[in-house]
């Protein structure tokens, strides 16, 4: 069957019996998929037009609380009703779910059918025509990175997440006798997203006990963040199949380098990178340079979109391959932006700001939106740096969360971009994270204090 599901071949599968359910979908604030299991019947009969769920999904956390502060939906206003509207494009079998397809949707307004301004995938979406106006199409591409740990979701749950022993004994980057032992995970995850159309390049172990790297191939900035969102769904459930448990938490032992999830970034027009100019001697045009330059600017102010919650922020760590400083270098794994395929017409920026928690609809659209804010500027760029950047003496990036969330608050680009209410709206999910933090009495405080104190 093929991967790329038309409605057509979906209603024939339906009746010949091999596809009896259809995931409709949506993508929280979170970068999670939510959504209802339909039976696939009645998903060609009319669930295919839309369907409708509560509006208090894009302003939760990551357990479902329903803190106030939103101006979009509270108690006060009823929790109503959001339209999912199926885009067909994205219709797909997932192979590692029997008898299963999925589709992605667009959240509507109840009332207006507009769009609604603050869900992930509208964010994203207004960005890619902005520079669809201006004659570009933004290509990218995600790294997701993750870590395997030898016991389930569940197993771990019970003992207090206190048994996390991770799937190998010993840094595997790059360890192909480790990661053959993983292949029990690996080998069914990349088999089963290439069926269902993602375009799977390859896997590796990464720099650490247990951690792996899924690399996808670049697409169009929409599809890329399909893609990554599907792939991390897969990758947990395809883990829980076989009794682990895969994490994308950024920083899970304070001993043990965090994971990341690079973005490279490219325009195209007319089907070639406008990023490239073979005259220059690192083949960059200058609308390239102006456009990282534009994420420079704007790195601070972007940061709660690659990093969202606080734990996110104890990744960035001297010597551990994820950025301190806020500088570009030329094939620099030290540096906050890293220029890859330089001298080449594959010529790229790679952020290496983000998380491996980061939502990639925000993340992306941030990048771009600051990019878009470079050249329609026309800043200039700064030389690369060369040699170490946590050693440089450019800016930092945000420290902290509450950092991150204030630089957020004080971006005029970001509220000419995405509006107030917008940028409200994460600065309030930003603060919660931090309000619940600071009501919780950690291990640490415990440890450290019990006797001493």
């Amino acid at each position: 069957m093929s991967a790329d599901l038309s409605f057509d071949d979906l209603k024939k599968a339906v009746q010949a019996g091999d596809i009896d359910t259809v995931l409709v979908c949506t993508v929280d604030m979170q970068g999670r998929l939510m959504g209802k299991r339909f039976h696939a019947g009645h998903f060609v009969e009319s669930a295919w037009q839309e369907t409708h769920c509560c509006n208090y999904l894009f302003a939760t956390d990551m357990e479902m609380a329903t803190p106030d502060g939103y101006a979009a939906t509270s108690w006060q206003s009823g929790y109503g009703d959001y339209v999912m509207k199926p885009d067909m494009a994205t219709l797909r079998v997932l192979p590692w779910l029997d008898g299963t397809a999925m589709v992605l949707c667009d959240v509507l307004d109840h009332h207006t059918h507009e769009e609604v301004p603050h869900t992930p995938r509208a964010m994203l979406k207004r960005q890619v025509e902005r520079l669809s106006s201006m004659g570009y199409a933004p290509m990218v591409a995600t790294e997701l990175e993750f870590f395997l740990f030898e016991k389930s979701f569940d197993d771990i749950r019970r003992s207090g997440f206190a048994d996390l022993t991770p799937i190998s004994g010993y840094n595997q980057d790059y360890h192909i006798l480790q990661t053959t032992k993983e292949e029990h995970i690996m080998r069914p995850l990349r088999n089963a997203l290439w069926a269902a159309g993602i375009p799977v390049e390859n896997s590796k172990g990464e720099a650490e006990t247990g951690q792996e790297e899924l690399n996808i191939k670049y697409a169009d900035a929409l599809a890329t963040a399909d893609h990554h969102t599907i792939a991390k769904n897969a990758t947990k459930e395809i883990a829980w199949q076989n009794g682990h448990a895969a994490s994308f938490l950024a920083k899970w032992h304070h001993d043990k380098v965090g994971s990341s999830s690079h973005i490279h970034q490219s325009l195209f027009k007319d089907g070639a990178n406008a990023f490239h100019d073979p005259d220059d001697p690192l083949g960059m045009s200058k609308l390239m340079r102006s456009y990282v330059a534009g994420l420079l600017k704007y790195a601070r102010e972007t940061s709660v979109f690659l990093a969202p919650y606080i734990n996110s922020y104890k990744r960035f760590q001297k010597g551990t391959f994820a950025p301190t400083r806020i500088t570009w270098s030329v094939d620099n794994r030290t540096a906050a932006y890293r220029l890859c395929g330089d001298g080449t017409g594959s010529v790229r920026i790679e952020c290496r700001i983000g998380g491996s928690d980061l939502n990639p609809y925000l993340a992306i659209a941030a990048q771009l939106a600051a990019g878009i804010a470079g050249m329609e500027e026309g800043l200039e760029l700064e030389a690369p740096l060369r040699g170490d950047a946590y050693e440089g003496e450019t800016a930092m990036i945000p420290g902290t969360l509450n950092a991150a969330r204030e630089a957020l608050l004080g971006s005029q680009m970001l509220r000419e971009t995405f509006g107030d209410d917008v940028v409200a709206h994460y600065a309030r999910c930003a603060q919660w994270e931090i309000e619940e933090f600071e009501r919780v009495v950690t291990d640490y405080e415990v440890a450290r204090g019990f006797e001493r104190a």
